[in-house]
């Protein structure tokens, strides 16, 4: 069955302009134009767009969904069970959070007594997850499995008074960067301080640790544009400065 714009838009929930834009990007091009320059949609393309739709679901934006749905290595059945198993890790996600919902209802109304750790046991799975999902096979590739679960394990078991700390120190280490970007030295002393608070943030994710594990790390953050853009959407080059402090830090 073919498609006009404006029908394939009402088919997928998208406007009209979104699939005009797809298309003078070339991530989404019409199977052809009639005489008049009409667009016309076929089975191609609606599978291709509910690809595009499937990765938009799951944060990617569009340059890096181009660059997965044009490689020639892209595989469509393996993708869509690729995202069928992160939307269930997403389901699973949400009926944890709904849970830690219903029990702190539950002990707020005085029929449960909920510990402080259960309050947390939703956000700290989240966390987990949502980490396993954006850089699982990165980490476990360079880390291996076993440390990479380690990890999963530390962040899971932490209190509450551990999982405050880790978010103080990551507050500390911005704006260590910031300060120590504004001097505009790597080795400077505010730089420095901040490698030194990236290391002790890594404490509480890492068992253990090691200077050459360390600098890997920061080399991956500028090697890999997911992590460059947590810290770069501080402000911009922050990750390099980052990855240069600490290749300082640790060369010490």
């Amino acid at each position: 069955m073919e498609y006009t714009v404006q029908k394939l838009a009402r088919l997928a929930g998208v406007s009209a302009r979104t699939l005009r834009y797809y298309d003078e990007i070339g991530l989404l091009r019409p199977a052809r134009l009639t005489s008049s320059g009409y667009r016309i949609y076929g089975s191609r393309e609606v599978n291709l767009l509910q690809q595009i739709l499937f990765y938009r679901e799951l944060g990617l934006d569009l340059d890096s969904i181009s660059r997965i749905v044009t490689s020639p290595s892209f595989d469509a059945v393996q993708a869509l069970r690729e995202h069928r198993a992160r939307l269930l890790d997403r389901r699973q996600q949400l009926d944890l959070l709904i849970g830690n919902v219903e029990r702190t209802l539950a002990d707020r109304e005085g029929r449960i007594a909920m510990s402080d750790k259960d309050r947390f046991e939703g956000f700290k799975r989240r966390l987990v997850e949502d980490n396993e999902q954006s850089y699982g096979r990165e980490i476990r590739e360079k880390y291996g499995d076993q440390a990479v679960d380690r990890s999963h394990d530390r962040v899971l078991n932490r209190t509450e008074e551990e999982h405050t700390a880790a978010l103080r120190l990551q507050d500390e280490l911005f704006a260590a960067l910031e300060e120590g970007m504004d001097e505009g030295s790597p080795s400077g002393e505010a730089a420095q301080r901040a490698a030194d608070l990236h290391r002790r943030w890594l404490s509480f994710y890492w068992n253990s640790y090691s200077q050459e594990a360390h600098a890997g790390l920061v080399r991956m953050y500028t090697d890999d544009e997911r992590f460059t853009a947590f810290y770069d959407s501080r402000r911009p080059g922050m990750t390099a400065f980052l990855r240069d402090a600490v290749l300082v830090y640790t060369a010490k």
